[in-house]
């Protein structure tokens, strides 16, 4: 990993988010056609930038054709140029733009730009995390909580927040809005490689909902679950989840 890495991740993710709260709030287009359109224009910044400032390393991306080429490079950068295509047609504010790079497999550098919040949280930053919530909050899906979740939470006595798109609810745990993030409903490695990067590198657990470390990089890129949350939880959390699961 070179320090340039993650400066370059910031600003990517940051030229992104703007490009994307620009045409939002045009008010040329809404709905599909803006998220559609949203897509295609963070995803042309993000790829020329890329292939621009490393043009030696492997890509992959939601919205390019996927180069298996990448399974033998050992520095693969994971985007997703828009995070919550829904929310961002709809003008709310929970999405996000992801930038990640993988070494070996192993999510190191990440930012995921908070566009709507004039905000953006990487993997270099000095991140503090606040103090808990009491009682616990637990973010889940907007249109659909997931079984295991609501378990959790349940057990727990944790309060549920539906919120928009992964990186949002990923950073929401990190700025100490929520303690928990536990999905369960599947997504691909560009919802959360960088979510997870930054994630890790402000203190917070990170794994798949059984506890086993996310790999990146993969011949299949879709990964069934994940879970960010506050260390104090995740014992708990974990075995909640496998005695769900019976």
């Amino acid at each position: 990993m070179e320090p340039s890495d993650i400066l370059l991740a910031e600003r990517l993710a940051t030229e992104a988010g703007q490009i994307l709260l620009s045409l939002q709030q045009s008010g040329t287009q809404e709905g599909k056609a803006l998220g559609a359109a949203g897509d295609a224009a963070a995803n042309d910044h993000l790829m020329a930038s890329l292939r621009a400032a490393r043009p030696h390393d492997a890509i992959l991306c939601e919205e390019e054709k996927d180069n298996l080429d990448r399974l033998s490079a050992e520095r693969v950068w994971i985007v997703d140029p828009l995070d919550g295509t829904r929310e961002y047609g709809e003008g709310r504010s929970d999405w996000a733009v992801h930038v990640a790079l993988a070494i070996d497999g192993a999510p190191l550098v990440g930012a995921v730009a908070l566009p709507a919040l004039d905000l953006t949280l990487s993997s270099g930053q000095s991140i503090k995390l606040p103090p808990a919530n009491t009682p616990p909050r637990m973010l889940v899906s907007r249109t659909r909580p997931a079984a295991e979740a609501v378990y959790v939470a349940e057990a727990l006595g944790a309060v549920l927040h539906p919120m928009g798109s992964a990186g949002a609810k990923a950073m929401a745990v990190v700025r100490g809005e929520a303690d928990i993030y536990l999905h369960t409903g599947g997504q691909y490695e560009w919802d959360n490689c960088a979510p997870a990067a930054v994630a890790k590198a402000a203190g917070l657990h990170v794994s798949r909902a059984d506890g086993r470390p996310l790999v990146y990089n993969n011949r299949d890129t879709y990964l069934a679950d994940l879970l960010i949350c506050r260390p104090e939880w995740a014992e708990q959390v974990l075995a909640l989840v496998a005695e769900q699961a019976g």
